[in-house]
């Protein structure tokens, strides 16, 4: 008997299904933050996130989520469980985009109004230093080693590569028109930067060093949407490194590429005007925020197909996923 309650507790264990991890979206007019479940994808919750909120994160442990208040000139900073805001910290004007260190500190944030990088410790809420950039910076990507952290400026239209030890740009490199978003591939020798206006990815290829090279461009045609719509903006590449996906903006698609041969393989449609992309952690879907249609779109990475819409709130414009 005993032997048998033992194994049944043991099946029982092995059989309960993993918890759920929360979706945060940030709802760019709607100046609020919505929270879905992975598994059901219903709505948990909506909660005021200060006022226009773009770029979204959550720490490491997936205790904390970081947003940019970019009208507040802040970073506003929630508790993951109970949704009250825990304190502020300072950003410069107008953040955007930022990305964390993957131990969690420092921070580093975009501000596109003083062409500067401000990089935050998360712990002291103290400024480190403000690095000065290119005109507009936007999107902000770090290597998986945290070497170097990369900016890209919207005006001058590239991609500047930071040393995180003393906070000089050690490279440039040019990239097309309006470059939105940087992402490196998991195990850093590659990162793709998007171009908006210039409707390219550029792949550049990341030496041992940390050394960029500029060696590929990713196009894009749709038949029966203008080229002026195909805007590339966030991007997001599979663990494996297999499978690179891009929203493209006002053409209410994302583009399926082979990242070992940098062909567009399909285009999944989507809401209108899709913006950001994230994976949940086992990647098996990758959500996209609509913001012309107010929803996101799930879409099964095995398949690349999209399974669902879900509506949040006004004009969603970035989102993230706890970790496990």
């Amino acid at each position: 008997m005993k032997y048998l309650l033992l194994a049944t507790c043991l099946t029982a264990f092995l059989a309960t299904p993993a918890a759920a991890n929360k979706v945060f979206v940030s709802n760019e007019k709607g100046n609020t933050v919505t929270v879905l479940d992975s598994d059901t994808w219903e709505v948990l919750t909506e909660f005021p996130a200060g006022n226009r909120p773009r770029g979204i994160t959550v720490s490491p442990d997936g205790k904390l989520l970081y947003v940019c208040a970019s009208d507040d000139d802040t970073v506003r900073v929630f508790d993951t469980e109970t949704y009250q805001e825990l304190y502020t910290l300072p950003s410069g004007p107008d953040p955007e985009l930022f990305i964390l260190h993957p131990s969690g500190n420092p921070l580093y944030i975009a501000n596109e109004d003083d062409n500067l990088v401000t990089v935050v410790d998360t712990a002291s809420h103290t400024v480190l230093a403000e690095v000065p950039v290119g005109v507009e910076p936007e999107g902000m990507g770090i290597s998986p080693n945290a070497q170097f952290v990369v900016n890209t400026s919207e005006t001058t239209n590239m991609a500047h590569f930071i040393d995180t030890s003393d906070y000089q740009i050690k490279h440039n490199i040019l990239v097309d028109q309006r470059p939105r978003y940087a992402q490196y591939s998991d195990d850093g020798s590659t990162l793709y930067v998007t171009s908006e206006i210039g409707g390219t990815v550029s792949v550049i290829d990341i030496a041992e060093d940390g050394t960029p090279n500029l060696s590929h461009k990713i196009t894009f045609e749709v038949p029966g949407v203008l080229p002026e719509w195909l805007q590339p903006v966030g991007a997001k590449i599979t663990a494996d490194a297999k499978t690179l996906f891009v929203a493209l903006g006002p053409a209410n698609r994302v583009a399926v590429i082979d990242a070992e041969t940098n062909e567009v393989e399909d285009y999944i449609i989507t809401g209108q005007r899709v913006w950001q992309l994230a994976f949940t952690p086992d990647q098996k879907y990758l959500i996209t925020t609509n913001g012309n249609s107010n929803d996101v779109t799930i879409i099964d990475v095995d398949s690349k197909k999209a399974i669902k819409s879900v509506q949040v709130g006004q004009q969603p414009w970035g989102v993230v996923v706890t970790p496990d």
